[in-house]
Formats: structure tokens, C-alpha cells, sequence
């Protein structure tokens, strides 16, 4: 069993920063592949980033460029940097893993362990 916590969320203005944390406990993180999802009201929950036990990344097309998905092996942490912040990356950004280390998951249900979320507001 994994249990995962985010944190580093909150209010920020358009074009700011913010890096949101996930930290893991209770298995071996190394064998998990890991995303950042994040859901806005009245949307359905997606994939932003994604990055395998090796450290192969993967983006969704509206982040491309501005967020960074990056993993401490060592500090059981996966972390998600985002820079050029706009007001529709506003949403709950949720940290998410499954056991297929060395695979690209999409789709929700192919994940095993979820996290409580945590609130990223982009406004002035």
C-alpha cells in the first residue's frame, strides 16, 4: 500500500510560479511511475505530467514548455514545477502512481494509488 500527500498549492497571479510536492510512503517509490493530474470544476480530471521510475517524462500540450515533472528516488518525492502560470491552470492538481515503472499511463482507472489533492488558484 502507497499513501500519498501533496503540497505547495495556493494563490498565485498570472505568469507566477509554484512547484507542488507528492511525498510517498509505505511501499518502494522507485517502482512506481507517477503523474500529476488536475481537475477544474466542471471538467474531467487530466493528465498534465507523467514520469516513469527512469525519469522519462511525458506532457500534456497545454503544459509543454511551462511545468517540469521531476522525482527524488531518494526522498520518496515527486515534485511538478510551474512556471508561466495561467488563470485555466487553475483546478485541484492531484499526485498519482501505478506499477508499471517503465510505462506511459493515461487513463485514471490505470492507476493504483491517488493522493488528496491540492488547490492551485491563478488569479489577480
Amino acid at each position: 500500500q502507497v499513501q500519498l500527500v501533496e503540497s505547495g498549492g495556493g494563490l498565485v497571479q498570472p505568469g507566477g510560479s509554484l512547484r507542488l510536492s507528492c511525498a510517498a510512503s509505505g511501499s518502494i517509490f522507485s517502482m512506481y511511475a507517477m503523474g500529476w493530474y488536475r481537475q477544474a470544476p466542471g471538467n474531467e480530471r487530466e493528465l498534465v505530467a507523467h514520469i516513469t521510475s527512469n525519469g522519462s517524462t511525458n506532457y500534456a500540450d497545454s503544459v509543454k514548455g511551462r511545468f517540469t515533472i521531476s522525482r527524488d528516488n531518494a526522498k520518496n518525492t515527486v515534485y511538478l514545477q510551474m512556471n508561466s502560470l495561467k488563470p485555466e491552470d487553475t483546478a485541484v492538481y492531484y499526485c498519482a502512481g501505478h506499477t508499471s515503472p517503465y510505462s506511459l499511463k493515461r487513463e485514471k482507472f490505470e492507476y493504483d494509488y491517488w493522493g488528496q489533492g491540492t488547490q492551485v488558484t491563478v488569479s489577480s
